[in-house]
């Protein structure tokens, strides 16, 4: 008996060790996994402390694009983005902030009205309206086009334009051609007008009163949204303007800007709250975007601006800040070899 307990007391001991070495690979393997996974998590979720508040917006002579064949034609600008995603304005989603505009002149030429018109407004299946082609007439606004009502029925109608109470833009025409015969005329003759011709309540940002068209011009644009008082509109030269003030002088910054740069005449700052544009965010954001080329406004396209980016230069400002010249988005050829729309 004394000479089998050797035996059995070494088998004991293999076994208890054989569990510890097994149990403590357990342990390291669960460890590995649980480590495995927070490296996951902590790389597909990014870490941002952002800067509270909005980001301060000015700009001067800049044409931005908002959508295909739509620019706004930007004289002053001066407002704040507030962000509604996350706390971020982020320049790759134009979903993620509110641009609110203080105060300010923006103008749309007639081939960016026709383009919104024909791609925006009535880009809709079964649009009433198509084929639409806007004109500056004098100081009136000229509008032609096809409106479909069991049958298509050409029209041009040529309208004085009025901002409302409502901050909305009645269109009431002076002539109006139907078949290329006086259209008012004909439109009583029958009892009709444009109200009882046109359906549009799948439209956005238009509605009709009698023979009026009315306007929400801050509702017909493509995203961001944009936010303002509208004070005037008026037809000039070439565009419908729009000029914004603000609701009382505690809206407006106390003193304009103070620029990196006070020899840029085209131009766009950005200050405060926190930007996310391609790989970078900056908190406290101080980011001065300039035009190339001085000749002529800086034509900025919100939706390619990487392009921009790359063919442009920057610098660091001395308040850590960053300044980026960029050509003109026309200036650049694309893939097909013809340049950016402007």
């Amino acid at each position: 008996m004394m000479m089998m307990r050797g035996p059995v007391v070494f088998a004991a001991a293999v076994s208890v060790a054989a569990v510890f070495v097994i149990r403590l690979a357990w342990a390291n393997a669960a460890g590995t996994r649980q480590a495995a996974l927070a490296t996951r998590l902590i790389d597909s979720v990014p870490i941002i402390v952002g800067s509270p508040g909005p980001t301060r917006v000015t700009m001067r002579n800049v044409d931005f694009h908002v959508g295909d064949g739509v620019l706004l034609r930007i004289a002053t600008l001066n407002g704040q983005m507030r962000s509604v995603k996350r706390g971020v304005v982020d320049f790759d989603d134009k979903t993620s902030y509110i641009l609110t505009v203080d105060s300010g002149t923006i103008g749309l030429t007639a081939s960016d009205l026709t383009n919104l018109m024909n791609r925006y407004v009535f880009a809709y299946p079964g649009a009433p309206l198509k084929h639409l082609k806007v004109a500056m007439r004098g100081a009136e606004l000229g509008l032609r086009g096809t409106l479909h009502k069991g049958v298509d029925i050409p029209f041009d109608i040529t309208s004085t334009i009025a901002l409302t109470a409502e901050q909305t833009m009645r269109l009431h025409p002076t002539k109006i051609r139907i078949f290329g015969v006086d259209g008012a005329k004909l439109m009583r003759a029958l009892g009709l007008s444009l109200q009882k011709m046109l359906n549009l309540s799948k439209a956005k940002g238009v509605a009709v009163e009698g023979n009026d068209l009315i306007l929400s011009p801050l509702m017909l644009l493509p995203p961001p949204a944009i936010r303002g008082r509208l004070v005037a509109v008026r037809v000039a030269g070439d565009r419908l303007e729009q000029l914004f003030a603000p609701n009382n002088a505690a809206d407006v910054a106390s003193a304009p800007p103070h620029l990196p740069d006070s020899t840029a005449q085209n131009y766009m700052l950005y200050r405060g709250g926190t930007l996310h544009f391609g790989k970078l965010y900056m908190t406290e954001a101080e980011l001065f975007v300039v035009d190339e080329n001085a000749d002529d406004p800086f034509d900025f396209d919100n939706d390619h601006y990487q392009r921009q980016l790359i063919a442009g230069h920057s610098r660091t400002l001395p308040s850590l800040g960053l300044e980026v010249y960029m050509p003109d988005a026309a200036r650049l050829v694309t893939s097909a070899g013809a340049p950016t729309a402007r």
